[in-house]
């Protein structure tokens, strides 16, 4: 049995997707449902059950977990950069993933984590998963400090060769409709483009950037769940891992792919950034994949013109824009 925290979220959905594909339905998915409308992501999917985060947590600390488990996949967490309150992303972000840790430690069960490339704060620092200089990070947001917080636990206690961290650069793809403003430029490019014919981007507050000159490593979430299946069959493999494509691109890259993608002529707007926003702006990511590659994952990331144009065409120009449709 595998258990996928968060897995009718984002990425968690994605990789029941996947081991669906691989032919795996023996699945347990955790999540909180509430009102949102992220069920529909489980619609196509095949799995054995589903429990409440909260009643999954109260069975691993009772150690009453009623399956055989191989292998916890931990997706679950707040991933809102802007969650405000503190003691809740201590709670649902730190503390839930050490409990998971610790049962799955017990257990022998294979534990993989998502962190956050928001652990690396403004890019100061660079970009490199090398154990040594995490301890050095400086998240800018309480949600990145969640995020450090457990990874350097996993490396305080000395677990980093019993489990494996994922450090999530730009994730974008099908079955993020859900996440509201979490959600990727590119979804909402696709609705803008839609309703006005035009996006908006932020303008540069910096010299050395153009507007819209802005760079991330976008990475498509088909090529992460491939990472994680690798992972899943490499139980040797442990550590703290990025993942992105290790190729930064400009937001006016990536803007120009949608409209691309849409058969549309490039139209975009620029705008000021919030004031609030302007001390918390990174303007520029890129994964550091040599331990990855090390690793000899031999996972080969697609292209950002090729991630948007199938995301845009096989998926939001859909009428069932899921995963597994």
């Amino acid at each position: 049995m595998i258990i996928v925290t968060g897995g009718a979220g984002f990425i968690g959905s994605a990789l029941v997707w996947k081991l669906n594909a691989e032919g795996i339905h023996d699945i347990v998915i955790v999540d909180r449902l509430g009102t949102s409308s992220k069920w529909k992501n489980l619609v196509n999917l095949r799995y054995e059950d589903y429990l409440h985060k909260d009643e999954f947590l109260s069975l691993v600390h009772r150690n009453a977990v009623p399956f055989e488990v191989d292998a916890l996949v931990h997706m679950g967490a707040c991933s809102s950069t802007t969650e405000r309150d503190a003691d809740f992303l201590w709670a649902n972000n730190f503390a839930y993933t050490r409990a998971l840790a610790k049962w799955s430690l017990l257990h022998s069960v294979r534990f993989l984590y998502a962190s956050s490339a928001a652990t690396y704060g403004d890019g100061a620092l660079g970009f490199s998963d090398d154990h040594e200089k995490i301890a050095g990070l400086k998240p800018i947001n309480m949600y990145g400090y969640s995020k450090q917080l457990f990874d350097l636990w996993v490396l305080r206690e000395k677990l980093e060769d019993t489990m494996a961290g994922i450090k999530f650069f730009n994730v974008f793809g099908p079955n993020e409709y859900h996440k509201g403003d979490m959600a990727s430029v590119i979804f909402k490019a696709y609705h803008q483009i839609l309703e006005t014919a035009k996006v908006r981007l932020f303008k540069s507050h910096l010299p050395d950037y153009a507007d819209g000159g802005q760079m991330r490593d976008f990475v498509y979430v088909k090529d992460c769940v491939d990472v994680l299946w690798w992972l899943l069959q490499n139980r040797q493999v442990n550590g703290i891992f990025n993942l992105g494509t290790g190729q930064a691109r400009t937001w006016n890259d990536l803007i120009a792919a949608v409209f691309a993608a849409m058969g549309r002529e490039r139209n975009i707007e620029y705008i000021d950034m919030p004031e609030s926003l302007r001390g918390q702006y990174q303007y520029f990511t890129q994964a550091d994949m040599g331990k990855l590659q090390t690793a000899r994952c031999p996972v080969a990331f697609s292209s950002l013109e090729d991630s948007v144009r199938d995301y845009v065409v096989n998926y939001l120009q859909k009428t069932d824009p899921h995963l597994g449709r």
